[in-house]
């Protein structure tokens, strides 16, 4: 098959291109040039904010490996600052994510792609980046797909939009898509410094202490794209480890910080993850296989 990888130069794009390499032909696009690890394929610069980037970079594709992105809300009150000293447009995150998304989309579908396969986030959920201050209002433990999304920021919104957007190209032209939801993406390096780092809980995370390996990331991507046309024409998958980042039992971290969920917590058992990658394992046979808490 041959595969665009979009954001190739991105820090999950090296996982997904080793990922891929050994049963594809990829084709990798960015505004960067990729490690030279990866010369050997072939590499077209591009931007996903124009639609001329996107239409060269489609030519003669199977199927996308979506990862470009832009990875935070620069227009949030609490990032604007750092946005600014950064020299990126308020409306960047809106963008790239929406109006980039439509313009690959849309190439794609002109292009006879048959296959995409998104990194989304588990933010799509809106737990996190909350302007409001406001607690999520969660329905029950762990959160499935099923579950009510509350966003509140660009770039919670601009991912759960763009699970929509990729269901009506799906609905409206038969592409097979795809969403995953990763929650908290760890190289081996990171992994190391969370077990060096890691300390007893002291007040809620609203991130739900949750995690996942890079390289589990980039299984589940080649294993849903390779998948396409044994599963439903279009899916949305949270991507998250087994467990949680924390020491503490997740029951335990309910019942200190969030009393008010403890009945929803219940069933929680050990470390468990608050978010369940039960969808995922079930349609592809996807399973967590790295650790944080075995990390050298």
């Amino acid at each position: 098959m041959k595969v665009l990888v979009t954001g190739a130069s991105g820090r999950l794009g090296e996982y997904v291109i080793r990922e891929l390499e050994r049963s594809h032909e990829l084709v990798l696009t960015s505004r960067r040039p990729p490690s030279d690890e990866f010369s050997r394929h072939p590499w077209v610069e591009g931007d996903l904010n124009v639609y001329a980037d996107c239409q060269r970079a489609v030519e003669r594709i199977d199927a996308i490996q979506h990862l470009g992105a832009q990875p935070w809300p620069v227009d949030h009150p609490g990032s604007r600052a750092r946005a600014e000293e950064l020299g990126i447009p308020f409306d960047a995150t809106f963008r790239t994510n929406m109006l980039g998304t439509y313009y690959l989309m849309h190439a794609a579908v002109a292009a006879n792609v048959r296959t995409v396969v998104m990194c989304g986030s588990n933010c799509a959920l809106g737990h996190g980046f909350r302007i409001s201050e406001t607690p999520f209002p969660f329905d029950y433990l762990p959160v499935d797909e099923a579950h009510p999304t509350y966003p509140e920021d660009s770039y919670s919104y601009s991912k759960r939009a763009g699970e929509d957007l990729l269901a009506s190209y799906t609905r409206a032209y038969g592409i097979r898509t795809y969403v995953t939801r990763p929650a908290g993406i760890c190289p081996p390096e990171r992994r190391a410094q969370m077990k060096t780092n890691a300390t007893p809980a002291i007040g809620w995370n609203p991130w739900l202490w949750c995690w996942v390996g890079s390289e589990d990331v980039a299984s589940a991507h080649r294993m849903l794209m390779e998948a396409a046309e044994d599963i439903p024409p279009h899916g949305v998958y949270f991507l998250n480890g087994d467990d949680t980042t924390a020491l503490e039992p997740s029951r335990e971290l309910v019942e200190r910080f969030c009393p008010e969920l403890t009945d929803k917590a219940a069933h929680l058992d050990g470390n468990q993850s608050f978010l369940s990658y039960a969808r995922l394992k079930r349609e592809v046979g996807w399973q967590h296989r790295t650790s944080w808490r075995n990390a050298e």
